[in-house]
């Protein structure tokens, strides 16, 4: 199975996602850095002329859940920060992103940076594109959109940049960032289409509501995101507001409202999540004897949606928890505030009510229910002037837009997954490609083949893999750091081993001889006048010896030393003076070749593999070695 890039083969957390306040789900967040420190009021007006270049593409958009925003922030430095929820709409998501282009096209001395709950999502789009090196370990503070084009800040330049860093590199060196056209083109063509694609995701159609419902509709048309996003998202609380209709029937009463066809704007996934939803009426609302009837149908569930989103987000005014709290309860959780104690008892209670009291005096509160309460009070100055079903009767409502898209996915869907494909191909294709240039070209530089093979080559091959840094990643040769700077000297090694088994045997004489009063801690240490130097080798022998005698003991039952191919020179130990051991062992040990016992092993997997792949092939041709076929073989 092939590889697939660092960005699509990831389990690890994106570093964005790892703030202490999470990206919310379904999020895209956006910032823009001008290029030069701006004062208050440059920064404003920038602000202001950013917003108006964006207006012609923005004000007549049905977003999903909340429009484009943009407002002024000063952390870490004066910048542009936004961000909005698209949901179930990437359509949303990908309109963003064409806006964020086309700000960095007319004003060309800012860089933006965008990323959503996923990461860095248009580096995910491209991942077939991206160079090897990119993943989402090392892709933080590295993407950004520049002067219509994507940038992405080399390693080489900054293996680990900042945001300042990054920054400071776009200004002084914008052509060594540019993407390669690869990874442009994947981009451009997500975007391709827009504004005008923004429009096809538009749908129309005509409904019949309530007149109260059709006022806000005609004063505030962008309202229709929030009901339906209160009518899909109920639950069994906000369904007993519905229930009543209170607001948008006359206290409920559903005969005293009169009931009008219009045309309503909404996108796409708005009108999927209203048709695909069987929801029964109030009984309350008036709904024609006919059933089946689509406009009255639709006109209910928005309805509804309306009078559960506001009776909703005027609960949560008046209580003022919408994220803001929550956000500061956790952090009362993680800080311990409440003690562990279980929700409900009396004493969290008391702490909880202290909490709720400390954060209504908050700046937080204020500014949270002023945010909730926002749609509230505008659906109420709307309905607080005097209205009625005239308005609306002269007004002839133009028929709903064509749905066949709805049932239609299907194609699209496939249309997408073979676009996919073909991208998944061409980056197997470059990738087979290039394995076989490597290859071409070590098989070129390489004696390694037929009559020519030479098997002192495989030797020095694995004795140089061998040597080589690893770790879980693969080997790999480490290039600013002296392979030599860390060796092991074995006769230093195995002298102090023998110091400190001497040292320890010296030890417990010594504590034998202050037991008689024989010695003191003041005595002075012979060795350091040499006195002891011939002591300290006869010690020496005697534990080299011990060692081999007990290694040998050990061999000598087994048959170990079978396997393998010893050399022929025969090695005389008696002539050396051995030990008492191993003159009594029947068969003297011949030494063995390590480097023919390995050519030996190598040549004997690579026969047992028949000419398939396996682990000699493969671990071999990662250190560019190909063993000959056997062409005799069969014959």
């Amino acid at each position: 199975m092939a590889t697939p890039p660092p960005f699509l083969n990831s389990n690890n957390p994106n570093p964005l996602t790892q703030a202490p306040s999470r990206i919310p789900e379904d999020t895209v967040i956006y910032s823009i850095y001008p290029d030069n420190p701006l004062s208050q009021d440059a920064l404003q007006s920038l602000h202001l002329q950013i917003l108006n270049a964006v207006s012609p593409f923005t004000t007549s958009y049905i977003w999903q859940h909340e429009p484009f925003t943009l407002s002024i922030a000063f952390h870490p430095f004066p910048h542009f920060k936004g961000h909005l929820r698209f949901g179930d709409n990437l359509n949303d998501e990908w309109f963003t992103v064409f806006i964020l282009f086309r700000i960095s096209v007319d004003f060309p001395s800012v860089s933006i940076q965008v990323h959503d709950s996923d990461g860095e999502f248009l580096l995910i789009e491209a991942a077939y594109h991206l160079p090897r090196w990119l993943n989402p370990e090392n892709s933080q503070n590295r993407a950004f959109i520049r002067r219509g084009k994507l940038h992405i800040i080399p390693q080489s330049a900054l293996p680990n940049p900042t945001l300042t860093e990054s920054l400071n590199f776009l200004i002084e060196n914008d052509q060594a960032a540019v993407a390669p056209d690869s990874v442009q083109s994947v981009i451009q063509n997500r975007i391709a289409g827009y504004p005008e694609k923004a429009k096809l995701n538009t749908h129309s159609v005509r409904v019949r509501v309530p007149v109260s419902v059709a006022r806000v509709f005609k004063h505030a048309p962008s309202l229709i995101s929030l009901a339906v996003e209160g009518f899909y998202d109920r639950d069994m609380d906000s369904m007993k507001h519905a229930a009543k209709m209170e607001r948008f029937l006359k206290g409920g009463k559903g005969g005293e409202e009169e009931m009008v066809t219009v045309a309503v704007k909404m996108s796409r996934a708005m009108y999927a999540q209203l048709m695909q939803q069987r929801f029964q009426a109030p009984k309350c609302y008036p709904m024609p004897p006919k059933k089946g009837d689509l406009e009255a149908e639709l006109g209910m569930k928005i309805a509804c949606g309306f009078e559960m989103m506001y009776q909703e987000k005027k609960k949560e005014g008046e209580e003022g928890k919408g994220s803001g709290w929550k956000k500061y309860k956790e952090s009362l959780e993680k800080s311990g505030y409440f003690k562990g104690l279980i929700p409900g008892s009396n004493e969290y209670k008391r702490l909880m009510g202290n909490a709720e009291e400390y954060y209504k005096n908050s700046s937080l509160f204020s500014k949270t229910r002023e945010m909730l309460t926002a749609p509230v009070r505008q659906i109420d100055e709307i309905l607080s002037l005097p209205y009625s079903a005239d308005e609306f009767k002269n007004e002839d409502a133009p028929p709903s837009d064509d749905d066949s898209w709805l049932y239609s996915g299907e194609d699209e869907l496939n249309s997408a997954l073979q676009d996919r494909q073909k991208e998944m191909e061409l980056y197997e294709l470059k990738r087979k490609k290039k394995k076989s240039k490597e290859q071409k070209d070590t098989d070129a530089s390489s004696s390694l083949k037929g009559e020519d093979f030479d098997l002192s080559e495989l030797v020095k091959t694995m004795q140089g893999f061998i040597h080589k840094m690893s770790s879980y990643e693969g080997a790999e040769v480490p290039n600013d750091r002296d392979p030599k700077e860390v060796e092991l000297d074995v006769e230093r090694f195995m002298k102090d081993v023998e110091s400190v088994m001497k040292y320890q045997g010296d030890e417990n004489v010594t504590r034998d001889m202050d037991d008689d009063g024989g010695s003191s801690d003041m005595d002075f240490d012979e060795s350091e006048d040499g006195s002891d130097i011939s002591d300290h080798e006869d010690g020496e022998d005697s534990f080299m010896h011990s060692y081999s005698d007990v290694m040998n003991n050990e061999l000598k039952s087994t048959t170990l030393k079978k396997s393998f191919v010893h050399a022929n020179e025969q090695t005389s130990v008696k002539n050396e003076g051995t030990s008492n051991a191993t003159e009594d062992m029947d068969e003297e040990f011949s030494p063995v070749d390590v480097d023919v016992n390995l050519v030996k092993n190598l040549l004997d997997s690579f026969a047992c593999q028949q000419g398939l792949p396996g682990p000699t092939s493969n671990l071999l041709g990662l250190m560019g070695v190909n063993l000959p076929k056997d062409d005799n073989k069969g014959k």
